[in-house]
């Protein structure tokens, strides 16, 4: 526990953006700089990156390794990454692509497995820098910020409650008892840290779910999404949604036009930078006004908006009576 530490990595953010920009999934908060970036995205083939990153299942750490300091620049993050052991390199890349059926038999997967391993991890890291030049460094001012609030955030939980609250409060599918850190819905893989310690890494993009890394060579790593990412691309509002927080408040306001999905009070606290009590007095209001709406799901209450609340939040469909009201 003593050796239990905070860090971020450019090179993760890189990797979890090509997986926001190109997954199935919805790019949640996201959204609006996934639409700035469609452009150049479309100059990229990143199928080499995509393939090796499935939905469910191992992507290769090599590809963004546990950084060994606080933060590691996105050049020391990519020599890294050139650096990979070619032997290991393969490995870590058959391993992925068993994770995926068919994924080895496919043109990429062929290139992946067939070429020379040290031309492979070239390949690679070229891809990840391109990656990095067209989706993430624009933006990594602002990306950094949210990484470094979110570190000295956590950092005064430390402070004020040690491990104990820190770990309690990480982020709502942590779980901290009796000396074992679990994630909910994380499989049977498990790692005894044996005096290794652990990394705690938050991203920006990858803002739906806490990932692990257990296998050496890595110090034990455990990447969750920093808090207040509903705040990261928050422009200049609209006159909706200006004139929508005067109406309700903007908090409230915020708490509305973020509810995309159905979502706890700890989740939605997390996103938003907020204390779970602040939240939990918003959507109290909101719920008696009709515009969300709360059904419990397992051990937890999931909110979610109304058909007001999404026009509220989202304005009138076009075509429906209401729409010129």
């Amino acid at each position: 526990m003593l050796r239990c530490r905070f860090a971020y990595s450019p090179a993760f953010e890189t990797l979890a953006a090509v997986r926001v920009a190109t997954g199935p999934q919805p790019p949640g908060h996201h959204a609006r700089w996934l639409a700035e970036v469609a452009p150049r995205l479309k100059a990229l083939d990143l199928r080499p990156l995509t393939l090796l990153q499935p939905r469910r299942g191992y992507t290769p750490d090599f590809l963004a390794p546990p950084p060994d300091g606080p933060v590691d620049s996105f050049a020391a993050d990519l020599a890294r990454i050139a650096a990979t052991p070619p032997a290991q390199a393969r490995a870590e890349i058959a391993r992925s692509l068993a994770e995926t059926p068919g994924a080895a038999r496919t043109a990429t997967g062929r290139l992946l497995l067939g070429a020379e391993p040290a031309e492979v991890v070239r390949l690679l890291a070229e891809l990840v820098r391109a990656a990095w030049e067209a989706l993430v460094e624009p933006y990594w001012a602002r990306t950094r910020a949210l990484l470094e609030a979110d570190v000295a955030f956590q950092a005064g939980r430390l402070a004020a409650g040690g491990l104990d609250r820190l770990f309690a409060e990480l982020h709502p599918s942590v779980r901290w008892h009796d000396g074992v850190l679990t994630r909910e819905h994380g499989g049977a893989d498990h790692r005894d840290l044996a005096g290794e310690g652990l990394v705690l890494m938050p991203s920006a993009f990858k803002w739906d779910q806490v990932v692990i890394v257990l296998d050496p060579p890595w110090q034990p790593t455990l990447i969750y999404p920093a808090r207040g990412i509903g705040t990261l691309w928050q422009g200049a509002p609209s006159d909706a949604a200006a004139a929508l927080a005067r109406l309700i408040g903007r908090t409230r306001a915020r708490l509305l036009t973020g509810l995309t999905e159905p979502a706890a009070t700890a989740w939605l606290a997390h996103h938003h930078g907020l204390a779970p009590a602040t939240v939990s007095e918003h959507l109290t209001v909101l719920r008696a006004t009709g515009l969300v709406t709360a059904t419990r799901h397992r051990h937890e209450v999931r909110y979610r908006r109304t058909p007001l609340g999404d026009t509220l939040a989202t304005g009138p469909t076009p075509g429906r009576p209401d729409a010129h009201a």
